[in-house]
C-alpha cells in the first residue's frame, strides 16, 4: 500500500515548499532518536520529506502514487538517508537544539541549588525568626572575586579559541559527521585568561568554603514549607549562582495549635466557674490576656479573641484566638460539699 507522505508530514496536497520544509522541521524535532523518538518513524518522515520537497519527485509521486525518477521507488537510499536532494534545507536549528551547537541559544551556566531543612519553635514559626547558618558549599574566591586572575594581573585573548570563547569540534549523529560550535574550556567560554592566576583558587575563580547564611522566617509560616534564597546556592566560574531552597520544620507547642490563620488553645474550668462566670489571665503567644468567662458556659464552647492569632500579610487581618472551654466535674467531695451540692439540686440546679 503506497505512503502518504502528506499525511505523514500533516500538510495539504496544495501546501507551499515552505510549509513542508517547517513540519518536517518539526517533525524531526519530535522524532528524532536522540530525543527518544522511534527510527523508523524519523526515517518515514526523512523519506516523505525528500520526495515532497523536490519539484521533479512531488509531481511524479502526486499523478502515479510513488516516484520513480531515483529508481528507489520511495526517494529513499539504502541506508534510507539521501540528503543530496535536501539542498536548500537548513538543519542548523535542529542540530543547535539537539547537540548546543552554534552561538545562538547559548545556555548561561547554572551553580548546583542547594536544599537544607531548618527547626524553629512554635513562636518563631507564628512570629518569625532570624537564623544564621554556617554553609560549606562552592563559593567565589575571596582573594580574587570569582575573576581567576592574581590581584592586579591582566588580561589576554585566551590562545586555544582566538579569544572568541568557543571552538569547533567534530561530532557524530544519524545524519552523519557534522561540526558542532562548543565553549572553549580552557577560559570557560570568555574569550579572555589571565596573565597571572589567582594562587588560591588556581584560575578556577571558585573554591569551596565555609559561608555564614542569613535566613529570614517570615512570619505564619506553615510546617513543611521552603523559602528560597536566590543566588545564595553554589557558584560556577563563568555563569550564575544556584538557589539556597530551606525546608522548614515547625516543633509542636504544649498549649496552641494551630487552624488556618487561627491560635487554638484549651481551657480547664471548674464547674462553679461554669455555673456563675469569671476572669480568667491566660499566656497568650505575645502575652498575658484576660478574658472573660460568661456565667453558664456549657463545656464545650468556644471562646472568640479576635486578632490574637497568626499574623497576616500587610493589609490583611490577623487571625483569632480560639479558646475551647472544657467543664472539670470534681471526683472527689469533700462532706459540706456535698451537702452544699443537695441544696443545689433542690434548686433544681
Amino acid at each position: 500500500m503506497a505512503k502518504d507522505y502528506y499525511d505523514i508530514l500533516g500538510v495539504s496536497r496544495n501546501a507551499s515548499r515552505d510549509d513542508i520544509k517547517k513540519a518536517f522541521r518539526r517533525l524531526a524535532h519530535q522524532h528524532h532518536p536522540d530525543k527518544g523518538g522511534k527510527e523508523r518513524d524519523f526515517k518515514e518522515i526523512n523519506e516523505a520529506y525528500q520526495v515532497l520537497s523536490d519539484e521533479k519527485k512531488r509531481a511524479e509521486y502526486d499523478h502515479y502514487g510513488r516516484v520513480f525518477s531515483d529508481g528507489a521507488g520511495g526517494g529513499q537510499g539504502a541506508a534510507g538517508f539521501d540528503f543530496g536532494d535536501m539542498s536548500g534545507f537548513d538543519f542548523g536549528d535542529i542540530f543547535e537544539d539537539l547537540f548546543n551547537m552554534g552561538g545562538r541559544g547559548t545556555r548561561v551556566k547554572r551553580g548546583r541549588d542547594i536544599s537544607i531543612e531548618v527547626d524553629v519553635n512554635f513562636e518563631e514559626s507564628i512570629f518569625g525568626a532570624e537564623r544564621k547558618i554556617l554553609l560549606t558549599k562552592a563559593s567565589y574566591c575571596s582573594n580574587c572575586q570569582g575573576s581567576g586572575s592574581a590581584p592586579g594581573s591582566k588580561t589576554k585573548n585566551c590562545a586555544n579559541c582566538n579569544g572568541s570563547g568557543t571552538v569547533r569540534e567534530a561530532g557524530k549523529s544519524l545524519f552523519g559527521s557534522f561540526m558542532r560550535v562548543v565553549e572553549c574550556k580552557k577560559c570557560s567560554g570568555r574569550g579572555k585568561i589571565p596573565e597571572e592566576l589567582c594562587g588560591v583558587c588556581r584560575g578556577g575563580g571558585v573554591v569551596r568554603k565555609r559561608e555564614e547564611i542569613v535566613i529570614n522566617i517570615p512570619p505564619g509560616i506553615r510546617d513543611g514549607e521552603m523559602i528560597k534564597i536566590s543566588g545564595s546556592g553554589e557558584v560556577v566560574f563563568g555563569g550564575v549562582a544556584g538557589d539556597l531552597y530551606v525546608r522548614i520544620n515547625v516543633s509542636k507547642h504544649p498549649q496552641f495549635t494551630r487552624e488556618g490563620e487561627n491560635l487554638i488553645m484549651d481551657l480547664a474550668i471548674p464547674i462553679t466557674e461554669a455555673i456563675l462566670g469569671s476572669e480568667r489571665i491566660i499566656n497568650a503567644m505575645d502575652g498575658t490576656l484576660k478574658v472573660k468567662i460568661p456565667s453558664g458556659i456549657d463545656s464545650g464552647e468556644t471562646l472568640r479573641i479576635r486578632g490574637r492569632g497568626v499574623p497576616a500579610s500587610e493589609g490583611a487581618r490577623r487571625g483569632d484566638l480560639l479558646i475551647l472551654v472544657s467543664v472539670k466535674t470534681p471526683k472527689h467531695l469533700s462532706k459540706k460539699a456535698k451537702e452544699l451540692i443537695e441544696e443545689l439540686k433542690k434548686e433544681g440546679i
